[in-house]
């Protein structure tokens, strides 16, 4: 028998021992992200009877308000230091219903219902993808890795991807409908596939965490400018906002990635660095330590004397002074 399984089965009759809450009385403040993530499950779940009764655009409007959610409940989270292990598993199944099954539902109903089991399978696999990509967040979280790259994401988180992967729907609202030939599904279908390797690949992508930390002032109300604007035009020119968004977020993809490897190329190099120095120092300490006892450090020998030289060394014979006849 394994050695390492009764240790995995002692763990986990441990954790499911562990209590939920570590006080009798919990806070209220530990709630309020909560409401948020089943605020946002909610929308999801109107998302896909939407879908069903083929009332899209109000399908649509359900996904774009979960994934604004989404964005919320982890910052208020923080804010309210009201972060714990159930709220973040309650995260993660709202993702999945939310950003893998509610959009999968959309894209099927929508344009491949015709195609059958091809496009249930492209389906399937993009809700699959969300799953396996929220599995491994929550494995990495606890990882040991610089700030910089908190900054990134490994792969399109799937808030983003359920936004991306509906842009066939945002192109025929604006006159390009990708269902008039059986030829151009199968864009649908491929761009669906592309879409789910994006979420399990590990192609860095801009996440901007670390943009809310600190703000110089005069960039306060510019940013209020924009994100009201934003709002504005999402309100009233939905389809086109998103598309427009989802077209530079897919540009800006490969920039994430350049942008990501140079930063670690140079850490790369820092840690070359800084591993040769440690090295020179090992080395001249060990070389200090052989030398023989009184010998100054970086003195010369007379035999390295005269071997520069080329003569021989002269050798002074000391002895202590004897008495006079």
């Amino acid at each position: 028998m394994d050695p390492v399984v009764p240790r995995l089965e002692k763990e986990e009759r441990r954790r499911r021992g562990r209590l939920m809450f570590r006080h009798r009385r919990i806070p209220v403040r530990m709630m309020v992200p909560n409401f948020f993530t089943l605020l946002g499950l909610c929308a999801g779940l109107t998302s896909i009877r939407m879908s069903i009764e083929g009332r899209y655009e109000l399908a649509l409007a359900a996904i774009v308000f979960a994934a604004l959610l989404d964005g919320i409940d982890g910052r208020v989270a923080r804010l309210l230091k009201a972060s714990s292990r159930f709220g973040a598993e309650l995260d993660s199944l709202a993702d999945f219903v939310n950003f893998g099954v509610a959009p999968a539902v959309m894209i099927f109903t929508w344009g491949l219902g015709d195609t059958k089991s091809i496009g249930w399978i492209a389906v399937m696999i993009f809700a699959l993808a969300s799953a396996l990509r929220l599995a491994r967040f929550n494995v990495m979280i606890d990882e040991d890795k610089p700030k910089w790259q908190s900054n990134y994401f490994p792969g399109m988180p799937t808030p983003a991807a359920a936004i991306v992967v509906l842009l066939p729907i945002y192109l025929a609202h604006l006159g390009l409908d990708l269902r008039d030939a059986r030829w151009m599904k199968n864009i649908i279908l491929a761009y669906t596939l592309l879409i789910a390797f994006l979420m399990v690949s590990n192609i860095p992508t801009f996440s901007g965490k670390l943009m809310g930390e600190r703000i110089s002032r005069e960039w306060v109300l510019p940013i209020f400018m924009v994100a009201v604007l934003y709002v504005a035009m999402l309100v009233t020119y939905p389809n086109e906002t998103l598309a427009g968004t989802t077209l530079f977020y897919l540009a800006m993809i490969p920039f994430g990635w350049r942008r990501f490897q140079k930063r670690l190329a140079a850490d790369e190099s820092v840690a070359a660095e800084a591993e040769a120095a440690r090295s020179g120092s090992g080395e001249a300490a060990s070389g200090v330590a052989g030398a023989p006892a009184g010998a100054p450090t970086g003195s010369t020998s007379p035999a390295d004397t005269a071997g520069e030289t080329g003569s021989k060394p002269r050798i002074v014979e000391l002895r202590p002074n004897e008495p006079r006849g």
